[in-house]
């Protein structure tokens, strides 16, 4: 027996922001629910053969007023996670004074997100492209602007990928800003430049090289380790002793991009193998289908995966 539900809607502009351009969200929902949709005037119906289909139709759209109503423009990745179990909804970031919402645009993102708030320390490994970083980064910017933490520290290894440092032009400093350009890249496409120059006069950011940590006690703060796969197994263990009181720590990395002379010396590696079962830490995979940066990316991906095997 077929189940089916209508929607009505008084405003013209909700309704097109629901339905997306060429009504493409409802065609990503039709496809991912696997009933019959049909839009006319203003009012959106749906056809399911269970009552299960019909609760997870209402709860996307649910879902997608809320993110119109908020002035996002829903992605087609935002609505492919609202057919997962995750509630999507509750693994938005929302950064004060940022310039768009955060949304997951995967179920083992929207995953993340949540890791990242429950856990002390959270380690992200995926390939390129999967938004651990920035994802890292958002939540972060959020922690520290809402002044749940006093500081943000941003931190990566300086290990040369096919370039020697040496020879690059400049002092050690301008040596090293290119290691760092990613990290500000991420900031400015989440929170307005003069924010990150106001943090950064108010020493409320720092970002430095992972060598600059030594000997520090990094307490009140949030620490993101970016490309950690690049760490020796000496460097790592110096990064999670310099955690101190009330910090909390987020080490992302790529197991498939690591530029240490003999990759079994990865910090990253030895960290999953030897601290995967300590309470308090927890350990999120990003995988191909999480890419988010460009379907291209994704492909690319894929094929050196193939490859290599």
């Amino acid at each position: 027996m077929e189940e089916g539900i209508t929607i009505t809607f008084d405003n013209r502009e909700l309704l097109s922001g629901v339905c997306g351009a060429n009504d493409g969200n409802l065609r990503i929902i039709e496809g991912s629910l696997g009933g019959f949709i049909t839009a006319r005037g203003n009012e959106i119906h749906f056809e399911s053969r269970d009552k299960t289909g019909v609760k997870r139709f209402r709860n996307m759209i649910d879902n997608l007023i809320a993110a119109v109503n908020e002035g996002d423009a829903p992605s087609a990745e935002f609505i492919h996670a609202l057919a997962t179990d995750v509630e999507v909804r509750d693994s938005v970031i929302q950064i004060p004074h940022g310039i768009h919402r955060v949304h997951p645009r995967s179920n083992n993102q929207a995953l993340y997100i949540q890791a990242m708030r429950e856990n002390e320390i959270c380690f992200c490994i995926g390939p390129a492209g999967t938004g651990k970083t920035y994802l890292a980064i958002a939540h972060a910017l959020q922690t520290v602007l809402s002044k749940k933490m006093r500081k943000l520290i941003l931190t990566r290894p300086v290990v040369e990928a096919g370039e020697n440092l040496g020879f690059l032009p400049g002092d050690l400093a301008q040596k090293i800003d290119p290691y760092l350009k990613p990290l500000y890249d991420a900031m400015e496409s989440l929170v307005p430049y003069d924010v990150i120059n106001r943090l950064e006069e108010s020493r409320a950011i720092e970002i430095a090289p992972l060598a600059y940590m030594r000997g520090r006690s990094l307490n009140d703060c949030m620490v993101i380790l970016d490309e950690a796969q690049n760490t020796t197994k000496e460097q790592m263990k110096m990064f999670l002793t310099r955690i101190g009181n009330g910090a909390r720590a987020i080490i992302t990395g790529d197991s498939t991009q690591i530029d240490l002379p003999r990759k079994t010396d990865s910090g990253l590696l030895h960290a999953l193998e030897i601290l995967r079962n300590i309470d308090g830490l927890h350990f999120s995979f990003l995988h191909t289908n999480d890419v988010a940066r460009n379907p291209l990316i994704k492909k690319i991906i894929q094929a050196y995966n193939e490859r290599e095997n």
